[in-house]
């Protein structure tokens, strides 16, 4: 190691919540005057450490990975079912296992090694797109296929979000902790802006089997760069074996639900992004409808309305990676949660499409915005050797936004769209700042 870097797990903290750090890492190399230009950006501070570089890149892969199995899954399964019920089937499909395995995930990061986690399930990923289009190249592709590779890339999905947050912690010092929370939700937003258009090109030019195969290789570069990572161990960082291999797995999720259930700033943290993930964020499921029905806008205006809350969160992301630690992340955080329900509100009520357009960028920008600090307040309130599980109690939120918009779809067929999300954003709204007048102690979280 070189003089000027940092071993990550030295000056271990003795509330063991993560290693205290002297100092950033050193740039990989003194000659790449660009890059070293970039990191001096207060944008991107945090991928001055080697290790959330890594861990950073692997995000982006993997990110662009999920969202080209998206549109691809997609188009496979209407090309050979031509029935708009499957497609929606099999969106259910993937998410169906971050609900019943992401609490569990956790539990495993924590007692078995969050890399190792990670490594495996890239890995998995790797075979299952490689697998999948081995299957359409040959043409013995069945829409029973497509279904079980989307469960295992759910169950996949949900073992590597957990153990991909938690290392945040690891990797970075505090000071830098919610820039580096900032950046992997920047690349995450920006993947989701950029992958989809390059599956649509690839099923174009190669068939989904061209698709998938580069899927295949994007998760085994991820699996490069991840395998090349420094992680401390938390149960080393400790002093003890909370959350090591003593107890069963269920034993230790139990641990990890009483934590939280007792930490009531942690639990009100969780709320405040699971009740809006149910509520509030299925309102895009209802999208057509305002599209055509409403604002008589078509297919085309749909796009746009999606591509601004897109838009919308990809500069929330910039935004936080940029501020970093403001000292005011509770605040920030309910604050945020506050005016996405307010968005919400205003958009079930505008008849015009140019503010519909300027409110979906707003409900982006402040979901990301309130997601980011709750990630980050959590992950700085969270001793390491439980982080898994409470990381996996967060993840909760991408399983339960599939699930609210069928609640949506069932109240938007009684009460209509608009009075829908209405009442979606105003419980989220009202949630907010409900806590944000009661609870005085969670506004001052930083």
């Amino acid at each position: 190691m070189a003089a000027d870097e940092v071993s990550v797990g030295a000056d271990t903290s003795k509330d063991g919540r993560r290693p205290r750090m002297r100092g950033m890492r050193a740039l990989a190399s003194s000659h790449r005057p660009t890059l070293t230009s970039i990191l001096r950006l207060r944008t991107f501070e945090a991928l001055q450490f080697r290790d959330f570089r890594l861990l950073w890149l692997g995000q982006a892969a993997a990110s662009s990975g999920q969202w080209m199995d998206q549109v691809t899954r997609g188009w496979l399964m209407y090309e050979l079912t031509n029935s708009p019920l499957q497609l929606g089937l099999v969106s259910a499909s993937r998410a169906i296992p971050l609900i019943l395995f992401s609490v569990v995930a956790g539990a495993v990061a924590d007692r078995h090694g969050r890399k190792a986690q990670l490594v495996i399930a890239q890995i998995t990923n790797a075979v299952l797109n490689f697998v999948l289009a081995a299957l359409v190249v040959t043409h013995h592709v069945r829409p029973w296929h497509v279904y079980a590779t989307a469960l295992l890339a759910g169950v996949v999905m949900s073992f590597q979000q957990p153990a991909r947050q938690a290392m945040i912690s690891d990797l970075v010092d505090e000071a830098h902790l919610a820039n580096a929370v900032g950046l992997n939700s920047m690349v995450f937003n920006a993947s989701r802006s950029v992958a989809p258009a390059l599956a649509g090109v690839l099923i174009a030019a190669f068939d989904v089997g061209g698709s998938y195969i580069l899927q295949g290789v994007i998760f085994v570069v991820a699996t490069v760069w991840t395998v090349q990572m420094n992680v401390p161990d938390p149960r080393e960082q400790t002093g003890h074996a909370r959350g090591r291999g003593d107890g069963s797995i269920l034993g230790s999720t139990i641990e990890g639900g009483r934590y939280i259930w007792a930490n009531r700033a942690v639990r009100s943290v969780i709320l405040i992004v699971l009740v809006p993930s149910f509520l509030g964020q299925p309102y895009t499921s209802l999208m057509p409808v305002f599209a055509r029905d409403i604002l008589h806008v078509g297919a085309t205006g749909q796009g746009l309305l999606l591509t601004f809350v897109g838009l919308g969160a990809l500069v929330g992301a910039f935004a936080v990676a940029t501020v970093g630690n403001t000292g005011r992340q509770g605040l920030l955080m309910l604050l945020g949660a506050a005016i996405f329900g307010l968005a919400l509100v205003g958009f079930s009520a505008s008849p015009w499409f140019v503010v519909s357009l300027g409110l979906m960028a707003l409900s982006g920008l402040c979901n990301v915005t309130y997601g980011t600090q709750a990630n980050t307040l959590l992950q700085v309130h969270t001793p390491s050797a439980i982080r898994g599980r409470v990381m996996g109690v967060y993840f909760l939120s991408r399983g339960l936004v599939p699930l609210g918009s069928l609640v949506a779809g069932a109240m938007a067929s009684a009460l209509g769209a608009p009075h829908t999300v209405a009442l979606m954003g105003g419980a989220c709204a009202l949630l907010a700042l409900w806590m944000l007048v009661s609870a005085p102690d969670l506004r001052r979280m930083r």
